[in-house]
């Protein structure tokens, strides 16, 4: 009896074709894996977590924010602090040096106007030449919160006045200053600190660091305050 042997069937192609769309689709989801990590490496690269020192000695790391946006104290505070530093002077700081430092934290388009208006707050006193003895303190009342007008602008109202005293009014004389200050973000610090600088260089130099600037100032009652330094106080 003979034995039949059997045919050699022929290799079918299915088990490579399957093994070899395995192995590309493993490829692929090795190569998605590494444009992802290279892509979140980048992406920290542009956008840098920032540490911050806490008052109490821990530190944090916090996201960036858009460059436009300012918290409302930050805002307040710079609004309180810089108008303080801008009306209050006396013979050993005379205005002159004042302004010269603080107009730093003022857009360059409203500079002329806003030192005219300051000039004029007390009409009897000499803003380029500061009799012996006086002196002009500006007393804050009140901060409002920013109201957002714009993305990176906003309007804040102060109450306050500005104490005038001389060598023969020790009393002295108050002048109201309630006003609308509208200030927005700016892309740079537009302060400089010099070498050997005075303290009310240090004070503005800090307050540039917030990156605002005052744009306008109008009456407190007036009703179309606008980014138009042409219509600020009358």
């Amino acid at each position: 009896m003979q034995i039949l042997k059997p045919e050699n069937k022929k290799n079918s192609p299915l088990p490579l074709l399957a093994v070899g769309t395995f192995g590309l689709h493993i490829f692929t989801l090795l190569l998605l894996i590494f444009h992802w990590s290279m892509l979140q490496q980048l992406g920290r690269q542009l956008t840098p977590q920032s540490l911050v020192q806490l008052v109490d000695g821990h530190a944090i790391t916090v996201d960036p924010q858009p460059n436009l946006e300012r918290q409302p104290e930050t805002i307040r505070r710079f609004v309180g602090e810089t108008m303080s530093l801008m009306l209050t002077w006396s013979e050993q700081q005379p205005p002159t040096q004042v302004w010269e430092i603080t107009s730093q934290l003022v857009a360059d388009d409203f500079k002329e106007k806003l030192k005219s208006e300051i000039t004029n707050l007390n009409p009897d006193s000499q803003f380029e030449n500061v009799n012996r003895g006086a002196e002009n303190v500006l007393v804050i009342q009140k901060v409002s919160q920013p109201k957002e007008i714009s993305n990176g602008k906003w309007k804040v109202e102060i109450l306050a006045n500005q104490l005038i005293f001389n060598s023969y009014d020790k009393l002295g004389k108050s002048v109201s200053f309630d006003k609308q200050i509208l200030v927005r973000a700016i892309d740079q610090p537009a302060t400089s600190l010099p070498n050997a600088a005075l303290p009310s260089q240090f004070a503005a130099y800090r307050l540039g660091e917030s990156r605002l600037e005052i744009y306008n100032i109008c009456e407190i009652k007036d009703n179309n305050c606008s980014g138009n330094p042409n219509k600020a106080l009358p």
